[in-house]
């Protein structure tokens, strides 16, 4: 894709960083993220109109914490620093950083400097958010403090003949009652962008691109019936019609009637060969006897490549090979090593003996809600596009300890019982996520004047702006209770109800 101007966000280990890559794009300002070890010749020919530093969790004066080179000041280019991204400004500019008196987290009041560019149109006094335990104790000569709190004496600060400004806290979240105006004016105020980065454009210039790079040959598809897979195959048809096979295999462990929707969705809706393959019982063998999430995890990935590789075998020609993946995909983080929570599988490696003419990735460079957005513009009915984040291994994760054929046909239906409700009061609208789980528990109950010994359904719902943090949502009393009397009612297997109060953290949003 090409685009004019670029922001490039490096990533010092922050958990904001995509976060901060969406609010600069959402001010039509095309955003990158790089981490913190890109060296400094990708950083001077990358033709960026700004840079901001992420956020972290280290120490400056640490070191063994993320640094860079302090040339990055010296190249004209206006930078940002956001929070550890703040501190790491002062550090190499010759500032000094120390452990704060007070620390400061949540939300603070803000005095700010408003003849300062980055203040422009805001209140001289605002909340922001704040984590801290170090603050700048003496800020590096040139630099202007134009922003401080009770306990931080130096909250921002700038040098403005070099356009490069730093915030103690974290302007990008919706916390900071002001933050959308302070990125909107390091943008345009300081770093001269236009706006011109439009999702408008995206889906003729991207299918214009596709049809260069695929000429006459084929493409194959492996769709999973989420919402990546589904709109890089409506790109692709669009662009090269019967030319495209999508392959679709279907595990048996999506939601109810998930896979023949998807199914009549894409031969009804776009030009191209579609090929199912039903392989429940194979996955279900595999999965047999397995109760640890994280190997039940790795047996569905390898399992879904392998019926899809063998898919593939058959097929005369291959020409190229399309995956699904998203920005987000293909981020290498600044973090270096992280605790393992939960695997997952976007870009894929390919048999020795399997060959492509190349690999294509039309959504690469586009994150999850922008790719929603393509999808509506392409016609993808909106249940699928706006389909909630469903985990790769589908309800292999949903259903804790081992997987069978009756707990997956339990499950499905319970959870779609609890869908139905959801949609038919319209509160599902309300909520960012909910599904239903079963749990390896049985408990004692009566049905029928007689003693039970049945599963038990737990029911999550939660709220949230961006996953990272979540609440557990507050669905009214009488409409859990007519959710749980249609799961007991209509499921003989199932004789207790449960709902999951967790937020995040401490807990996932998902149980495995």
């Amino acid at each position: 894709m090409s685009v004019t101007e670029k922001i490039l966000v490096l990533d010092f280990g922050g958990q904001y960083n995509q976060l901060i890559a969406r609010r600069v794009r959402d001010e039509h300002v095309f955003a990158e993220i790089l981490p913190y070890t890109a060296p400094i010749e990708r950083i001077k020919s990358g033709n960026y109109k700004g840079i901001i530093f992420t956020g972290g969790p280290n120490s400056v004066y640490d070191e063994s914490s993320p640094h860079y080179t302090s040339e990055i000041l010296s190249l004209g280019i206006p930078v940002l620093g956001i929070c550890y991204g703040c501190q790491l400004v002062a550090f190499m500019a010759g500032g000094e950083v120390s452990t704060a008196p007070v620390s400061e987290y949540g939300k603070i009041v803000l005095s700010a400097n408003i003849n300062s560019l980055l203040f422009k149109g805001i209140k001289r006094k605002s909340v922001v958010w704040m984590s801290h335990t170090d603050y700048i104790s003496k800020p590096p000569k040139g630099f202007k403090v134009v922003g401080k709190t009770e306990n931080c004496p130096c909250a921002a600060m700038e040098n403005a003949a070099k356009k490069i400004y730093a915030v103690q806290f974290h302007p990008e979240v919706t916390h900071s009652e002001y933050g959308k105006q302070m990125l909107h004016n390091f943008l345009y105020e300081i770093c001269g962008c236009k706006g011109e980065w439009q999702m408008d454009g995206f889906i003729d210039s991207t299918v214009a691109a596709l049809k260069n790079e695929i000429g006459g040959k084929k493409v194959i598809l492996g769709l999973s019936g989420g919402v990546d897979s589904s709109v890089a195959a409506a790109l692709l048809s669009k662009a090269v019609g019967k030319q495209l096979t999508c392959v679709f295999v279907d595990q048996g462990l999506m939601r109810k009637d998930e896979g023949d929707m998807v199914e009549s969705t894409f031969t009804k809706l776009f030009d191209m060969n579609f090929i199912r393959a039903n392989a429940q019982q194979t996955f279900l063998e595999k999965l047999k006897g397995v109760k640890d999430p994280e190997k039940k995890r790795k047996i569905i990935g390898k399992e879904f490549y392998n019926v899809f590789w063998d898919v593939i075998r058959n097929q005369e020609e291959r020409g190229f090979f399309a995956q699904g993946t998203i920005y987000p995909d293909c981020i290498e983080s600044g973090k270096g090593d992280a605790d393992t929570i939960k695997t997952h599988h976007n870009r894929v490696k390919m048999p020795k003996d399997i060959q492509f003419e190349g690999i294509i990735e039309p959504l690469k460079d586009l994150f999850k809600d922008e790719v929603r957005l393509v999808g509506e513009k392409l016609g993808i009915p909106k249940e699928l596009v706006w389909r909630q984040p469903f985990p790769g291994p589908g309800l292999g994760v949903r259903i804790i300890g081992e997987i069978t054929a009756e707990k997956v046909r339990i499950l499905q239906e319970a959870d779609a019982i609890f869908r139905d409700e959801m949609a038919k009061s319209g509160y599902e609208s309300q909520l960012s996520q909910f599904f239903a789980v079963l749990p390896d528990v049985r408990t004692v109950g009566v049905m029928g004047d007689h003693r039970t010994y049945e599963h038990l359904i737990a029911l999550r719902a939660v709220t949230t702006d961006n996953f990272m943090t979540a609440d557990w949502a507050h669905i009214p009393y009488d409409l859990l209770e007519k959710v749980s009397g249609r799961i007991t009612n209509e499921i003989p297997q199932v004789n207790r109800v449960v709902y999951d109060i967790t937020s995040k953290p401490p807990g996932t949003v998902e149980w495995e």
